[in-house]
């Protein structure tokens, strides 16, 4: 598995791509998706799910790589499904446990953000002030872990 997620994740918000997509892209390798599928996939989760502000798409990138590499079939056994929810609820506790909160207006909190859906301009004040990239950091460098210690069958 590739080491470096959390600096393709890195990179690719830094190029341009939302929060969720930066964290799913990284993950291309693992997930087995093409890269532009990827982007396109998860570009209605950035911002809190289309700049909503509600859950952060660090997570909900998170949560959706999980699904592909370990939901599989859940959907008819009661088991599984309790597992899998089980792990989505473990992955979005160890994202509080570095940020407190897996809700994007909260992480926000203190910056003049808002919810309309046109995006902000990426410029260097952005780059500057946004805390995002923690988040994009955070968010690949849990699954990597998880990842590695419950490697898919």
């Amino acid at each position: 598995m590739n080491s470096n997620h959390a600096e393709k994740a890195c990179q690719l918000f830094a190029e341009g791509c939302n929060c969720s997509q930066s964290v799913f892209t990284a993950f291309s390798d693992v997930t087995g998706i093409d890269p532009e599928l990827s982007k396109r996939l998860s570009s209605s989760f950035g911002a809190g799910m289309g700049r909503m502000r509600e859950v952060c798409g660090t997570c909900s990138a998170m949560f959706m790589i999980a699904g592909l590499l370990y939901g599989k079939g859940i959907e008819t056994d009661h088991n599984k499904k309790t597992e899998h929810y089980k792990r989505i609820q473990y992955l979005a506790e160890e994202f509080r446990k570095v940020h407190d909160t897996i809700i994007c207006r909260d992480l926000l909190k203190g910056l003049n953000v808002t919810s309309t859906p046109e995006p902000e301009k990426r410029t260097e004040h952005y780059y500057k002030v946004r805390p995002c990239v923690r988040f994009v950091r955070t968010a690949a460098e849990i699954l990597d872990r998880y990842i590695s210690e419950n490697p898919p069958v």
